[in-house]
């Protein structure tokens, strides 16, 4: 049977959109139909029909993510959704790439997606991503008495735009994220339980400094979502604000900033630690790569790097599975043959150069080497890229780079 794909139409698809979100629990209350139209609206989208309606929807935006000191065009894709009857179709996997391919079209350096579960996107190119570490604690046992308090203000979905334009201007980090559409943040607002936002404006009324995420009850936990800050002196004002909160909040869950390691700043995190075992506010620190990446321009990803080093050359020979999954209407990957060479100003050109050493690679394998994820010599032990051993140790130098961290859930 044909099962169309599609644009996806607001005025025929939102209903059975929502529907599906109720059905697999990514909303609980149809009362939030206002919020996806807004969130859905605010990138782009293609749904797969079963019967006349749509069973599958691939949502996503454009953004750009930091690579070093720059910033490359992101496609980050926020939502994948089946329905209960739509599974087994091949309609994720499907629009999933075909996002990929639009966004390649449109000038994009990068995807990126949160995964329900590492390995499915793996057919497409995506790797797993760095680790976020995400701690619980409770917020009296920060140690920031010394950073002076202020009261904060209260933001509300009046404020998304203010709050997008803060992310957007956030302090950066190698991986930082930034989602483009202001209407993002509304829609995310919308659909969120209970959300809570405070922060800190300048003289001139701007938003430097925030936190946001839905509060559990009266006593927490307080799962803080988003934090953006300019400078590290706003970060440690924020964990002072979280600080005097804890008379009420007994605990905060929030993923580390890339500026700071947060353990540092606890009161006896060790002892806490045992004390609040498998209790609701249990005080923890665990890793987990939630997230996952593909190079979508290699041009343009290898260019970004610069290495004050000896030049690194090779010649890389790319297999990118996301080929079987185009349209065959233009852009049908990456697979192919490459010189690289990182240096003061790096670039990767088409074709094989004589002499040089040889990295063999999947896609999903290079991207996370790329983005220094893993180091090469790691990669070559549990991921498809293999080459001589001279040349590993020599990747593991000129991409030595902080791990890419998102700061913003997507």
């Amino acid at each position: 049977m044909d099962h169309p794909i599609r644009p996806y139409d607001e005025d025929r698809d939102l209903d059975a959109v929502l529907r599906m979100w109720l059905e697999i629990g990514w909303v609980d209350d149809a009362a939030k139909r206002e919020a996806l139209r807004t969130l859905l609206a605010a990138g782009r989208c293609e749904v797969a029909e079963m019967g006349g309606e749509a069973e599958c929807l691939v949502h996503w935006v454009p953004g750009s993510i930091r690579y070093q000191d720059e910033a490359l065009p992101l496609c980050a894709i926020t939502a994948v959704t089946t329905s209960h009857i739509g599974r087994k179709q091949g309609f994720a996997s499907t629009l999933t790439a075909r996002a990929v391919e639009q966004a390649a079209a449109e000038g994009c350096a990068v995807a990126a997606l949160g995964m329900f579960e590492q390995g499915f996107y793996d057919r497409l190119g995506f790797g797993t991503a760095a680790y976020d570490h995400q701690l619980s604690f409770d917020p009296a046992a920060l140690q920031v008495l010394h950073v002076p308090y202020r009261a904060p203000v209260r933001l509300t979905t009046e404020h998304a735009a203010d709050i997008q334009v803060a992310m957007a201007r956030r302090l950066q980090a190698h991986g930082s994220v930034v989602l483009d559409p202001p209407d993002v943040v509304l829609g995310e607002m919308g659909l969120a339980t209970n959300p809570t936002a405070i922060g800190y404006r300048d003289g001139d009324g701007e938003l430097t400094h925030f936190v946001y995420g839905p509060i559990d009850g009266e006593y927490g936990p307080w799962r803080i979502d988003a934090v953006a800050y300019r400078t590290t002196d706003q970060l440690l004002e924020l964990l002072r604000l979280l600080r005097e909160l804890g008379d009420q909040i007994r605990s905060v869950k929030l993923i580390e900033p890339a500026h700071v390691q947060l353990q540092v700043l606890l009161r006896s995190p060790m002892r806490e630690r045992e004390r609040t075992l498998r209790s609701s506010h249990e005080s923890g620190n665990r890793a987990i790569a939630w997230w996952q990446l593909r190079i979508v321009d290699l041009e343009a990803c290898v260019a970004a790097r610069r290495w004050p080093g000896p030049e690194v050359a090779f010649n890389l020979v790319l297999t990118d599975p996301i080929e079987g999954w185009t349209t065959g209407s233009g852009w049908r990957g990456l697979s192919g043959e490459y010189t690289v060479r990182i240096g003061a100003s790096s670039k990767a050109s088409a074709g094989v150069t004589h002499g040089l050493p040889t990295l063999t690679a999947g896609l999903a394998g290079f991207s996370r080497l790329w983005f220094a994820v893993r180091p090469a010599t790691t990669l070559a032990v549990t991921d498809d890229l293999h080459g001589p051993s001279d040349l590993l140790a020599d990747l593991d130098e000129a991409l030595r780079l902080p791990p890419p961290l998102p700061g913003w859930e997507f």
